[in-house]
């Protein structure tokens, strides 16, 4: 399973609004040009301020949604969080080639957090005793401790080991150091070229931010958490960001259906209990042996 997606999937939605600014820019230009009978397959919104609807959007609030959409606008289509299923995860962990890649992986699949948070974090934010990171959050900016699995601070620690003698042990240093002289810390390119060369290696497409799905889906799997300790953990400021990661993947769904119906072909042949009123020799007779549990006639 290599999880690939559709053309336009891999572009956020404001990329995608842009493109389409763009492109309705160059057909008003004609448009002014040449004049009619040309029409514009991406008009204005009828009402001014929904052009600029979420220009300066304040990350602490919900994005607004305009009005009505413009003529002749396709509906985005509502993406579903793509998670990495856990054989597709095992080839993906077994192709990174350092401990510290393999920490970082473990950190994002453990606890979800973003990519720059994770990179982000100091040498005095991380607990092992308390098995918790320290990661500054995306939109509040504030400081939130968030717990991890033990394998993850397992191969911090070997990480850690590989990386000296140096001189960055000081409680103010980034975490994360890049593994080739000069030791520079480690950026979000960088590390998004680790998984680039495992993609490269097993085929797949996968992204850093798939980790985060995957752990989100993972905790929304387990009965004993709640709704809303995933959505601490996470950071979501809205419960219903939290929400989209119940919705189960179409793969998923055949899986369970498909194995829904494996296990009704595999259930015993129940017999047919007559119903109240009716004698067993004349359902007998019209059914056959078999209907009550009996042998052949």
């Amino acid at each position: 399973m290599t999880g690939k997606r559709y053309a336009g999937e891999n572009y956020a939605p404001r990329t995608r609004r842009h493109a389409r600014a763009v492109v309705r820019s160059f057909y008003e230009y004609h448009r002014d040009m040449h004049g009619r009978p040309l029409l514009n397959p991406f008009p204005k919104s009828k009402r001014a301020e929904d052009e600029h609807l979420n220009v300066h959007h304040n990350p602490m609030h919900a994005y607004r949604h305009p009005t009505r959409r413009a003529p002749y606008q396709p509906k985005e289509p509502r993406r579903t969080p793509r998670g990495i299923p856990d054989q597709a995860f095992n080839e993906l962990f077994a192709a990174l080639p350092s401990h510290r890649d393999r920490a970082l992986v473990a950190f994002y699949i453990s606890a979800g957090p973003r990519a720059s948070e994770l990179l982000g974090v100091s040498r005095d934010r991380v607990s092992p005793g308390d098995q918790t990171v320290g990661v500054i959050r995306k939109g509040s900016r504030a400081l939130q401790w968030i717990p991890a699995s033990s394998d993850a601070f397992v191969w911090l620690r070997l990480y850690q080991q590989q990386i000296r003698p140096q001189p960055l042990d000081g409680p103010d240093e980034p975490l994360w150091w890049t593994l080739r002289r000069p030791i520079r810390p480690l950026s979000y390119d960088a590390a998004r070229m680790v998984f680039t060369r495992a993609n490269v290696t097993l085929g797949a497409n996968w992204t850093m931010h798939d980790l985060r799905h995957s752990a989100a889906k993972r905790m929304v799997r387990d009965p004993k958490l709640s709704l809303t300790d995933v959505q601490w953990v996470l950071g979501h400021l809205h419960i219903s960001t939290t929400e989209q990661y119940l919705e189960p993947a179409e793969g998923e769904v055949v899986a369970n259906v498909l194995a829904h119906h494996a296990r009704q072909a595999a259930e015993p042949v129940k017999p047919v209990m007559p119903a109240p009123g009716y004698r067993s020799e004349v359902l007998q007779t019209l059914l056959g042996p078999a209907a009550l549990g009996g042998g052949p006639a």
